[in-house]
């Protein structure tokens, strides 16, 4: 079910509900792309027009975290995380060829090679930080992709969801998602909250107990309250 928040299309859809979606996409071919809007990335598509066309366009934008669910009709929490992990599982078991972009350093490598130990059949055919990419979504470096069925970008917003919008018509990809700060995470970069903590809808803030520099990002929760209001 599609559901409005600030102008910001969203689709209320569990995560069974989004790797169904995105194996019948595989199985028909075309390309699609999915976004993860939650409250700070809907505070910034009310100033940034062309973040709000992407998302609004995107064949899925997905709630992620409890921040959309908690504060309006949406019933669904679908992090982009899991999401990514569930579709990791899953490409798995398909043989789809999977590819990991963004980060820092060499943490798409890393990303690549926890979730290889983790799910050995996994196949992955690309993994690289894909080096600079400006506020406007393009990479300061040439990029060459192999052919992948789905390609995990984590560029942070809304650089992300600008060089998808911008280069996945004219990339051997069949599906991108967008996956912020995920590959961090994944690769033990980054300590996740708690599920206890996530299920309260408490997982903003251990962020920011461990990233004090998210406070400015933070603020715009509060934004997004008083707008809501």
């Amino acid at each position: 079910m599609k559901r409005k928040v600030l102008g910001i299309k969203i689709d209320d859809v569990s995560i069974p509900e989004i790797v169904n979606t995105v194996a019948g996409w595989l199985k028909k071919g075309g390309k699609h792309y999915i976004v993860t809007p939650n409250p700070e990335i809907v505070i910034m598509a009310q100033k940034d027009t062309e973040l709000k066309e992407i998302i609004n366009k995107a064949d899925l934008a997905i709630p992620d975290g409890n921040g959309l669910r908690l504060t309006t009709e949406i019933v669904c929490n679908s992090p982009g995380i899991d999401v990514m992990e569930e579709l990791v599982k899953r490409a798995s078991d398909w043989g789809a060829a999977v590819g990991f972009l963004g980060g820092r350093g060499d943490v798409a490598e890393k990303t690549a090679e926890c979730l290889k130990k983790k799910y050995p059949k996994l196949k992955v055919s690309f993994a690289d930080s894909g080096g600079e990419v400006n506020e406007e979504g393009k990479l300061l470096k040439s990029l060459k992709l192999p052919k992948l069925d789905l390609l995990f970008v984590a560029f942070g917003p809304p650089k992300q969801e600008k060089w998808i919008a911008k280069n996945l018509a004219k990339l051997p990809v069949k599906v991108a998602m967008v996956v912020g700060g995920s590959f961090d995470i994944v690769s033990g970069k980054l300590l996740r909250a708690p599920l206890w903590i996530r299920k309260l809808g408490l997982e903003w803030l251990f962020r920011l107990a461990v990233q004090p520099w998210r406070i400015k990002r933070q603020l715009s929760l509060i934004k997004y309250l008083l707008m809501l209001r």
